[in-house]
């Protein structure tokens, strides 16, 4: 217990040191982009104006108000005495407080984000135990080229391909409209909770994004039990007479997954981050969206805002899976 304690407190120390590095990086990185943030906003705000000295007015009003202009050391600690208050700015774009834009959007991506994974992981978890216990047959060479092709293909491809086959070309039988929407969260016009309208506006993200870890998940646990499913103390089980069935899922099942659960853990920043293609396909209110926006308008406040709460989420999950592992697994070292 007391090399473990001595384990936990050197990663703790290695998560403090990666995350302020991240911290400087996130903030510098986007101030050398060319261009800018405040004369795009002020160009969109000044359309049709003709005096310039109003412009240029409204353009030191704004950098006044962003501190732009200031030396980039000074920024930063701005910045950071902020951040420590929990102040992360306003948006340039919407000239609302950063926690609010990402309040409203974090939760839309957690409810898909979770979806996606615990469906993934429900359906790859059987496909690859029994990939692993029929090695070479029939089924498992189908896993494995499902796999590389679920590997393969590009999330916004697929996205496509899904709404023009559900929505272009399948049509409801009993509506005569599109078979399943587009895009969106809920449809146009609703009014309160329909448990059915969220569903068929799940159904197409969550395929989409769910494919690549459906193949990454089945056959990480393949390789993983037949590594498991051949040690000696699996053959001892059965030459007892344990039965297959107990051998497999208490025994060999149950140290297969210790890499699965820390590979999941450290997959983790997925649910908070969003697939980005799947969100801007299929018009999901979520963090990926929002970052995109943000990048394109060069909305420092919310771009560095969703960085540095992603890397928080990256390191931490780093931490976790690490920690996981040294508990679930005793051959590991805390040295």
């Amino acid at each position: 217990m007391k090399a473990y304690r001595k384990y936990f407190l050197n990663k703790l120390v290695w998560f403090a040191i990666t995350f302020v590095c991240a911290f400087l990086l996130n903030f510098i990185l986007p101030r050398l982009m060319p261009g800018d943030p405040v004369a795009a906003i002020v160009a969109r705000q000044a359309q049709g104006m003709s005096n310039t000295a109003g412009v240029q007015a409204i353009y030191e009003q704004y950098t006044e108000l962003f501190g732009t202009t200031r030396p980039i050391a000074e920024q930063f600690f701005i910045y950071t005495r902020n951040v420590l208050r929990g102040d992360f700015g306003f948006s340039f774009r919407t000239r609302k407080p950063v926690l609010e834009e990402i309040g409203q959007r974090l939760p839309n991506t957690i409810y898909l984000m979770t979806i996606t994974m615990l469906g993934a992981v429900l359906i790859a978890i059987p496909i690859g135990i029994i990939s692993a216990i029929r090695q070479y047959s029939s089924f498992d060479i189908a896993v494995t080229t499902f796999s590389f092709a679920g590997q393969a293909i590009p999330e916004f491809w697929l996205g496509l391909l899904l709404i023009l086959i559900f929505y272009a070309w399948l049509k409801n039988p009993f509506t005569g409209g599109p078979l399943l929407p587009s895009g969106g969260m809920i449809s146009v016009g609703a009014v309160g909770f329909n448990l059915g309208d969220r569903i068929v506006h799940l159904i197409l993200p969550v395929m989409t994004g769910s494919l690549g870890w459906i193949a990454w998940y089945s056959r990480f646990l393949r390789s993983s039990m037949l590594d498991v499913i051949h040690q000696d103390y699996l053959r001892t089980a059965r030459a007892k007479g344990l039965p297959n069935r107990v051998v497999i899922y208490k025994h060999a099942l149950r140290n297969a997954l210790i890499p699965l659960i820390t590979l999941l853990a450290l997959d983790l920043p997925y649910i908070f981050s969003g697939a980005i293609f799947v969100e801007i396909l299929f018009s999901w209110p979520g963090m990926g969206r929002l970052y995109y926006q943000a990048a394109l308008q060069r909305d420092y406040p919310i771009l560095l805002a969703v960085l540095i709460i992603g890397a928080s989420f990256i390191i931490f999950s780093n931490l976790l899976a690490d920690l996981l592992y040294a508990f679930l697994d005793p051959r590991v070292r805390y040295d």
